[in-house]
């Protein structure tokens, strides 16, 4: 049976060299091998078993990357968790898994009993959470081995045999999510060291690129803007390409890292119960450079549908809802169920998300389907007002929210970060670029925009910050 522990066990790095990387600590290849073989040996005496789960609570790092490894070693099932959870969390985790032990700063720790899981399954991934409390996801060994592949495998397909091990991967996120996990089983599949960020910060970031000569890695939209409005920040080389990831990116933002850094910026899409499916290639962001903005094309072995309101696939350029079929998914939720009421007859997964696919193929994503503002019957995409309000040089960042409204069902709502900015101007900005029913009938100043740790905007606690009882009617924006 496939286990993910063979990642690092089996490492092509020799002992001596240095594979786990922090700003200021390194790890050789023996010593992760031998890290991750005590914690599996742990808890074999403590009587953990097979199949079941063990909570990590630490820290990014080395030391998660080899529990990880130890963990699956041991035949168990990881648990990533959040060191900085509150309590209500933990217990929140705790009940939904199952585990039969935890492992965070104070040690291993075994809880006895513990839910029992089947064979292959490898670890519990999380949904982001942007539209409710996250849900734990299965993932087995084999159908995340086959996800990471689906992505490597034509990139090893232009590497000559003997070439040298790839840079070390970058990993600036955390490793209590799926891109963080994602990233860091992707680049020991693919025989690189791996490099991981305790938390993002631009200085340490371009430290980082510059002393292990990085030329590709990945950064949520929000890094990515932090970096653009850094004034410290000279550049990054060596870097060439960005992969953006967990949230939708804005092309404005986008072209701005490109243009000050001389950077490509390539945009993803996937699902932690799917995996990455949609994506860009380097020689595509070279022959495509006016896509910027769209998500990519589908990886091999990916088929994609969009669904319109009839039921039916649409043509070209149609809108509806992507339907994606990946090679491999999760097989279900720790807290019982599985995608079954998201998977159609032909195998085809319901993403949520509204779509169109261009005559080359390109997929776009317009937004969640939930998040789509019906205003009198007009359709407002928040992504294309968003779009238009960071123009403002007054405007660090901008997130749209549907409002009821008495007369119309919802009217947008805008929120704002950034200096104070002209309410008039701001209306008057968007009436150039929009039509009318799109304009945001108010805007609001905040200090920041409330994102879950995978950078998503929190839309929800948007709307509970209006003033109350004012939600069914809101200022015009020009008070």
């Amino acid at each position: 049976m496939t286990n993910l522990a063979s990642l690092l066990i089996e490492h092509p790095f020799g002992d001596d060299e240095r594979l786990l990387h922090t700003i200021d600590r390194t790890v050789t290849a023996a010593e992760a091998r031998r890290a991750a073989r005590d914690l599996a040996s742990r808890l074999h005496a403590a009587g953990v078993g097979p199949g079941q789960a063990v909570t990590v609570q630490l820290p990014n790092g080395p030391d998660v990357i080899t529990a990880m490894a130890g963990i699956w070693l041991a035949g168990c099932v990881f648990v990533p968790m959040n060191p900085r959870s509150p309590a209500r969390e933990v217990e929140r985790v705790l009940d939904l898994t199952g585990p039969a032990a935890t492992l965070d700063g104070g040690g291993l720790r075994a809880r006895g009993g513990g839910r029992v899981y089947d064979p292959d399954t490898a670890f519990v991934l999380w949904t982001s959470g942007t539209t409710g409390a996250p849900k734990p996801i299965l993932h087995t060994h084999a159908g995340y081995l086959e996800i990471l592949d689906r992505v490597l495998g034509p990139l090893r397909g232009g590497r000559a045999p003997g070439a040298r091990p790839p840079a070390p991967n970058l990993i600036p996120v955390p490793l209590a999510h799926n891109a963080g996990i994602y990233n860091t089983l992707f680049g020991l599949r693919a025989g690189a060291a791996i490099v991981v960020m305790e938390r993002f910060e631009t200085r340490a970031f371009a430290e980082l690129v510059r002393r292990f000569a990085i030329r590709s890695t990945v950064l949520p939209p929000a890094a990515l803007t932090m970096l653009n409005d850094d004034p410290g920040i000279g550049d990054l080389a060596p870097l060439a390409y960005v992969r953006s990831i967990s949230a939708p990116l804005s092309a404005l933002q986008a072209r701005r890292f490109t243009e000050r850094f001389h950077v490509f910026v390539l945009n993803g899409y996937g699902q932690a119960e799917i995996g990455e499916v949609i994506g860009w290639t380097a020689a595509d962001a070279k022959a495509f450079p006016e896509k910027i903005g769209a998500a990519g094309r589908p990886h091999p072995g990916v088929a994609i549908k969009v669904v319109g309101p009839d039921g039916a696939a649409t043509g070209p350029g149609g809108s509806g809802v992507l339907h994606v079929r990946p090679p491999s998914r999760a097989v279900g939720y720790a807290g019982g169920g599985d995608l079954g009421d998201r998977v159609d007859d032909e195998g085809f997964v319901d993403t949520g998300d509204v779509a169109r696919v261009d005559a080359e193929g390109f997929v776009w994503i317009d937004g969640r389907v939930g998040d789509v503002i019906n205003r009198g019957g007009n359709k407002v995409f928040p992504g294309e007002v968003e779009e238009v309000l960071r123009l403002s040089p007054d405007v660090a960042d901008a997130a749209v929210v549907g409002v009821p409204d008495d007369r119309l069902g919802a009217v947008p709502v805008a929120f704002v970060t950034g200096g104070v900015p002209d309410r008039a101007a701001l209306d008057a900005l968007c009436r150039e670029h929009l039509a009318p029913y799109k304009v945001p009938v108010a805007f609001h100043l905040v200090a920041e925009l409330p994102r879950n740790e995978a950078g998503k905007v929190r839309r929800a606690e948007l709307v509970e910050q209006l003033p109350a009882g004012r939600t069914g009617q809101v200022d015009d924006g020009r008070k």
